[in-house]
């Protein structure tokens, strides 16, 4: 298990494992914070043995409970939107990792807590999950990604709701309005996340990219224009070995 201050990781069996941990703040982003977790999910992007990762926070009440106030308070104009800015490149950089991440939500995930989540590929909950962007009510509006991902994942008129009343929601309403794919008991949150990444890597790695970054792309883009791209990575898929091996293992 390599040393961070604020996270812990460990890769095991072809999974990548990162938990936030700063317990005593319920797993609050900082700025130390999200530098680790551009350093440890560059460094995920970039290891051939890690196929998938799977993002959870310490302890059984908070996977992250938003950005750190105590930092928050200090911003000025300027250092507000870097701070922005530079949580928006880290979530970046998850989403578009090319490789899955499943987000196991252990309880709290409310503003950059839930922004993170919904940079995750993937989001399974424990049934004591709680949902929320809370921004409005500090008299700012979520920063890292949440006026854009919330309304993809569950539509403009439910991220207006959310956002606008900053209300928290249970992890069956979350699931519910399709925030999560999943909820589960706490004890079986981890070990659910590990099926759902044994079955994505029991299929082609390099399929796997190809099908997230349609989904990705294509979501920001016109019809035709997403039909195009999948047409050409369905092109350079029917290239690869893994294609050539899986179609004759099934002929067989």
């Amino acid at each position: 298990m390599e040393e961070y201050e604020n996270l812990k990781f460990e890769s095991k069996g072809g999974v990548a494992f990162v938990t936030v941990d700063r317990p005593e703040v319920l797993n609050a982003l900082n700025v130390s914070t999200i530098l680790e977790l551009m350093a440890v999910f560059s460094k995920i992007k970039i290891d051939q043995d890690v196929k998938v990762a799977i993002l959870t926070g310490s302890g059984e009440k908070s996977f992250v409970a938003g950005a750190d106030i105590r930092e928050l308070s200090k911003y000025t104009s300027i250092g507000g939107k870097d701070f922005s800015v530079q949580g928006q490149q880290i979530f970046n950089l998850i989403e578009e990792l090319g490789k899955p991440v499943i987000a196991a939500v252990n309880g709290f995930a409310l503003g950059g807590g839930l922004e993170l989540a919904m940079a995750c590929t993937i989001r399974i909950a424990s049934d004591n999950a709680k949902f929320g962007q809370p921004e409005v009510g500090l008299g700012l509006i979520p920063g890292f990604g949440g006026t854009q991902r919330l309304p993809r994942l569950v539509g403009k008129g439910r991220a207006m709701e959310l956002i606008l009343t900053g209300d928290m929601i249970s992890a069956e309403e979350a699931l519910r309005i399709g925030l999560v794919n999943k909820v589960v008991p706490q004890k079986d949150l981890i070990s659910e996340a590990e099926l759902i990444a044994q079955k994505i890597m029991q299929n082609s790695p390099i399929a796997v990219k190809f099908a997230m970054e349609a989904i990705n792309k294509g979501l920001e883009t016109s019809l035709s224009e997403g039909l195009s791209l999948e047409a050409n990575l369905f092109g350079l898929a029917c290239s690869t070995e893994d294609m050539k091996e899986g179609t004759k293992a099934f002929l067989e």
